[in-house]
């Protein structure tokens, strides 16, 4: 592996603005929640779409509730049929008796957002089995690109634009131009990233909320094509894909790129999942949702772990999201609100030892050593301790890379004094934007943050040091 070139790789700033954003919604609504299918097949009749009391307020309500920071949702899903009065398309919600057909999901859903402070994004399905132009290659490309500029112009600021690359099969396959489609996002929307088959944010690899041990940020270019290739879509009402395989385990260690000579890229993974089995509602599924246990889980391991968490919360038939659903994001969010509240960090002595200094800026603990341009710092004497006039006891340790100057931690080791003698508590691999570090609860007057293994010199955003043993969900 070429260091110099791993080191240099950097993400971009809308990169930047999409990790902070860090846990967001995913909102599956539209002809499949009338007509309670996973995929439709787009000769649905528009009249089946009246939702009785949509409320997209309420959907925001929630998301919030649960400590979510944006929502994306499923304007258009597979079977073509569009929440918003689409100009080229009779297939939409102005043909339908929602609304009088005056209404508009997306504007109401944007508007709730803005008022409630939560980033917006969208989800136009690429694939659409009602458009009679599917599969004829540049028209078909210029309608979805009309559609997708009516998004893009008439809804305010988008942070995610997520795109799949579902297609259909036989005669109806459609060979997409991604290139046009990027074109028109960074024209219209320069700062939304686009996700999955886009060149900002990668598909984690699985739907049924899997992470990697170690997840890296910087990646062979590769993987931006990955998700577009027609054999990997998905082409089939065949479900979801639900495992990792083995040969996408590590994507970016040493080892993983030992005999890359290719071009590398800031690639960070998102993960989506759904709160219930299906994406869409289903009545049958309400005794299915996930615990709010569960929920954290998925947001140690993948908020916590270097990536964001895209959390599917589907509305029912009504247009509401049902109350089992609210409760278990209330839960969460609730949870999450008190996480890392009391950081025994404020209390602390702190030592920088070898090459590792550090000083407080605007709340922070920053961390860095005494030249970031150092490409082979000291195998040794790395290290960060912290100490207290009296024991504390602690399970929890949170550390931010400042990603800004790249991911360069492969290897971290917490210790603890006992006796005089440091004992390690526990060891992990990459940190990158955040790794959340929980153990068995300890109890002592000092420990120490060890650097082991890293790309170069290394800098850190932030270290929160807590015990979380009285907070439950």
């Amino acid at each position: 592996m070429d260091l110099a070139k791993a080191i240099a790789v950097k993400p971009t700033k809308r990169q930047l603005a999409w990790q902070a954003t860090e846990f967001y919604g995913f909102i599956h609504f539209g002809m499949n929640t009338m007509t309670e299918n996973e995929w439709g097949d787009g000769t649905e009749d528009p009249a089946l779409f009246q939702p009785t009391d949509l409320d997209c307020r309420q959907w925001v309500r929630a998301l919030k509730a649960g400590g979510m920071k944006g929502a994306i949702l499923t304007c258009k899903h597979h079977d073509g049929f569009c929440l918003w009065p689409s100009k080229v398309t009779n297939h939409t919600v102005a043909a339908s008796p929602w609304r009088q057909g005056k209404g508009d999901v997306v504007a109401e859903m944007a508007a709730a957002c803005q008022e409630s402070g939560l980033k917006f994004g969208i989800y136009l399905s690429p694939w659409d089995r009602n458009h009679p132009s599917y599969g004829s290659g540049g028209p078909y490309d210029d309608f979805y690109l009309a559609q997708l500029t009516e998004l893009l112009t008439n809804y305010g600021k988008i942070f995610e634009v997520w795109l799949d690359g579902a297609t259909g099969s036989g005669s109806k396959r459609q060979q997409y131009d991604w290139e046009r489609y990027f074109a028109t996002v960074r024209s219209l929307q320069p700062n939304a990233v686009i996700a999955v088959c886009g060149p900002d944010v990668r598909w984690i690899g699985n739907e049924g909320g899997a992470t990697r041990q170690e997840e890296w940020s910087v990646v062979p270019a590769s993987l931006q094509s990955a998700e577009r290739t027609v054999s990997l879509s998905q082409n089939e009402d065949n479900g979801f894909r639900q495992t990792i395989s083995s040969s996408e385990a590590d994507l970016g260690s040493r080892q993983a790129l030992a005999n890359h000579d290719g071009p590398l890229v800031w690639y960070p993974a998102e993960v989506d999942v759904s709160i219930r089995p299906g994406w869409f509602y289903h009545p049958a599924e309400d005794q299915q949702v996930r615990p709010a246990e569960n929920l954290w889980q998925l947001y140690r391991h993948a908020v916590g772990g270097n990536a964001c968490l895209l959390l599917n919360i589907p509305p029912d038939k009504s247009g509401k999201i049902a109350e089992v659903d609210c409760q278990s994001l209330e839960r969460l969010g609730s949870y999450l609100a008190k996480f890392n509240q009391n950081n025994l960090v404020n209390t602390a002595k702190i030592e920088g030892i070898g090459t590792i200094h550090y000083h407080f800026e605007n709340g922070y603990l920053r961390i860095q050593e005494t030249s970031l341009e150092d490409e082979n710092p000291p195998a040794q004497n790395r290290r960060l301790s912290f100490e207290w006039e009296q024991p504390v006891t602690l399970d929890t340790i949170t550390i931010k890379e400042r990603i800004e100057a790249g991911q360069r931690i492969e290897k971290l080791t917490i210790l603890q004094e006992v006796a005089g003698t440091l004992v390690p508590i526990t060891t992990c691999g990459t940190i990158g934007y955040q790794r959340i570090l929980d153990f068995p609860a300890v109890t002592t007057q000092k420990i120490v943050l060890e650097i082991t293994e890293s790309r170069g010199a290394i800098s850190l955003a932030d270290i929160v040091i807590a015990d979380h043993r009285h907070l439950h969900l």
